[in-house]
């Protein structure tokens, strides 16, 4: 497939579908719902694929003011982060720090758990794939504050607008918990739009009903 100049949903939906990013069909979650989708970014393994998603992400940073360091939760968020760095550079112009934690301290070495920029005074934003619960981005979250960094948002791929525990979505629990923004490149609506346009009524009306039962 060619590759947009500018990143858009349905470009990015599209490069999903044709790497197993994103699939349709039945899929039990760690929840137990049975969900008509899918999304793996960590299938976002090649050169082309990460290119896209990284422009996606640079581009929603630079309508930010207060993008000091940008971090990259491990694993996954690793290489987003990295990539986003340099479609900031080379496409922006804008020269931006980054960062990521191991999962286990070092105790050699420059030790500890973050690498990369330091993040002490500095306003940092999360890049990650989704939100599924929000345990990990509340872990983050901790790890940060305690290195002395403000959170200043959230970016994730994927917004899957579903309620968590309670009346509210993962997403929606994390912005009101942490006073912070949370922006998504794409959402379940895309998908469903994207459906809807291609003439796909059958996993339309699945999205439909999923969005009824467990939707925001």
């Amino acid at each position: 497939m060619t590759l947009p100049a500018q990143f858009n949903p349905q470009a990015f939906i599209e490069l999903a579908l044709s790497r197993g990013v994103l699939k349709f069909g039945e899929f039990t979650l760690k929840s137990g719902r049975v969900s008509p989708y899918f999304f793996n970014a960590g299938l976002l393994n090649d050169g082309e694929a990460l290119s896209l998603l990284a422009q996606g992400y640079a581009d929603k940073l630079t309508q930010c003011s207060n993008v000091d360091v940008i971090f990259g939760p491990a694993y996954k968020g690793i290489p987003f982060v990295a990539a986003t760095a340099v479609a900031l550079s080379q496409l922006h112009g804008v020269n931006v720090p980054w960062g990521f934690n191991r999962k286990e301290a070092k105790d050699h070495g420059e030790g500890g758990v973050l690498v990369g920029a330091s993040v002490e005074g500095k306003k940092v934003w999360i890049v990650d794939d989704v939100i599924t619960a929000g345990t990990a981005i509340r872990e983050v979250v901790t790890l940060l504050k305690n290195a002395g960094a403000t959170i200043a948002g959230v970016l994730v791929a994927l917004d899957r607008q579903e309620r968590g525990q309670g009346q509210f979505s993962a997403i929606q629990e994390v912005q009101q918990e942490l006073e912070i923004p949370v922006h998504a490149l794409i959402s379940m609506q895309d998908l469903m739009r994207f459906l809807e346009a291609g003439g796909e009524m059958a996993a339309l009306a699945k999205m439909e009903a999923y969005r009824v039962k467990y939707g925001v």
